[in-house]
């Protein structure tokens, strides 16, 4: 049974384990190998510890192991705007609903309630995912940007 809970500190080396396993794994047939290790080595124990202060970030748990990340945060400072980040699910836990699982914890978040948009950067990889999760491109822009990420959008108060 996959559990969640709040991150703590202590969590920031797993959670940086999980995310590195899977950028090199599930993202590899999008982004190349300088880009993910990019992204790796700027998602330390450090990056996560400071996420979570500004965030609301979730582990999720199978057993006591840390299998999947996921967090909501406000956009650039705003009280109704807010953004969701660092989704991220290790590879053999992939496809058996724990990225619903954490889309649907995130959406049942304090700061998603009172959120009258919600952004996320979405990987090429992830997608049809997030469409799925009824997220659409902001702006109607459907290229990645300079980033390599599509800007997807969720309005709460009316969806």
């Amino acid at each position: 049974m996959i559990t969640y809970r709040l991150f703590r500190p202590e969590d920031a080396n797993d959670v940086a384990k999980v995310i590195a396993e899977t950028l090199r794994v599930s993202n590899r047939k999008d982004y190349s190998q300088e880009y993910i290790e990019a992204d790796i080595k700027r998602m330390n124990e450090k990056f996560f510890i400071n996420k979570a202060k500004q965030t609301h970030f979730y582990v999720f748990l199978d057993a006591d192991r840390i299998i999947g990340t996921g967090a909501i945060g406000s956009y650039w400072g705003s009280t109704k705007e807010y953004s969701l980040f660092d989704i991220f699910i290790l590879p053999n836990f992939q496809h058996r609903g724990i990225g619903r699982l954490i889309i649907e914890t995130l959406e049942k978040d304090s700061y998603f309630l009172k959120a009258t948009r919600v952004e996320i950067p979405a990987s090429i990889t992830a997608l049809p995912f997030y469409q799925h999760m009824n997220y659409r491109f902001k702006d109607g822009q459907r290229k990645p940007d300079k980033e390599q990420l599509y800007r997807l959008e969720k309005f709460p108060k009316i969806d």
